[in-house]
């Protein structure tokens, strides 16, 4: 790959901690500009591999490159990246302000005095802080305290911006606020952001790319919508959304079938002619999610399986109560044949 159509990238990338491979021979490269998000349980290696690219960890082999430029084996602090912690790492006996200007007052030579407050100006004004520069960090909401994290980072204008689930201490009203924040900062800013998480919504939902990551190794990387509809195996299917597995035609195949693809009615007289598989179900259980109710449901010949079925689908057909007899369709182009990993 040319080096100038990367940001960051990695070459046969691993790194060990005694007898426990972490991140195992990985390649990858970050565009510049991009929203790139690593997903993974915990221990998948998407947090070592982020701190490999900030420098606080160096590989055990392979190598590092930020713009072109050969990094492994340079600290944190020589590399142009910032990176925000998922508990902020702020300064409670620091003003807002001094938490922000922290990095610029590290310098050699020090910037002037009035080149550090109008950088702090401009800092909190990317984060919609403008007059919080006076109060003390503890002052602040969480959201508030997260985008004083994000303007420290931001203040230094890095190459890339590493963010180690920095969601992952809020409510979900206030992380999915957050979200929104984020990718609107992240156009108006132009910087490349590299987020690690294990919440696949957040990733689906913010990222022009999403890496998902399988015991220290990249599994597939591509758009959220290359995961979700294309997933390479069961594994990603399974991390990437909800979905359904049946048999396939062999021990090594699965059937992988999302439940908002599946349509229900009262009978399969009454299901879509165009459906390639249609099953006489019953309802075992109903949870109302407000814009969908899901079901699951059962069948003779392939078990139990999940049903998401949008509120206006059930205007129509009303809904339907634990225990009763149905039935469930789908099209042939909702299945998906997978390796069985």
């Amino acid at each position: 790959m040319n080096e100038t159509t990367s940001v960051i990238e990695f070459r046969k990338v691993s790194k060990r901690f005694g007898d426990v491979l972490a991140v195992a021979d990985n390649d990858l490269a970050v565009r510049p500009g991009e929203f790139l998000s690593i997903l993974g349980p915990s221990g998948c290696g998407k947090t070592t591999s982020l701190r490999m690219m900030a420098g606080f960890e160096q590989p055990t082999s392979g190598e590092v490159f930020i713009r072109g430029e050969n990094v492994t084996g340079v600290p944190a602090y020589r590399r142009p990246v910032n990176m925000v912690f998922q508990h902020y790492a702020l300064f409670p006996h620091l003003s807002v302000a001094d938490n922000v200007s922290y990095g610029l007052r590290q310098r050699s030579p020090k910037p002037p005095r009035s080149e550090i407050d109008r950088a702090v100006d401009e800092a909190l004004a990317m984060v919609r802080l403008q007059g919080y520069g006076g109060r003390r960090t503890y002052e602040l909401s969480g959201g508030q305290q997260q985008r004083v994290a994000l303007a420290r980072a931001l203040i230094n204008r890095p190459a890339v911006l590493l963010l180690d689930e920095p969601l992952a201490a809020l409510d979900r009203k206030l992380r999915r606020d957050m979200q929104i924040e984020l990718q609107t900062l992240q156009r108006d800013v132009g910087i490349t952001f590299l987020l690690v998480t294990h919440d696949q919504e957040e990733a689906l939902s913010m990222s022009d790319r999403v890496c998902v990551m399988r015991e220290g190794r990249i599994v597939q990387a591509g758009s959220p919508r290359e995961l979700y509809d294309r997933p390479v195996n069961r594994y990603v299917a399974d991390f990437v959304g909800k979905t359904n597995f049946f048999p396939g035609r062999s021990p090594a195949e699965v059937l992988s079938v999302r439940p908002e693809l599946i349509e229900i009615a009262g009978s399969t007289a009454q299901l879509p002619e165009d459906l390639s598989a249609r099953l006489a179900v019953k309802v075992l259980n109903r949870i109302f999610l407000g814009e969908h109710t899901e079901y699951v449901v059962a069948s003779d010949r392939l078990g139990e399986f999940m049903v998401m079925s949008p509120r206006k689908s059930e205007r129509g057909a009303g809904v339907y109560e634990i225990g009763d007899m149905i039935a469930a369709g789908w099209r042939s182009e909702a299945e998906r044949v997978l390796p069985n990993e």
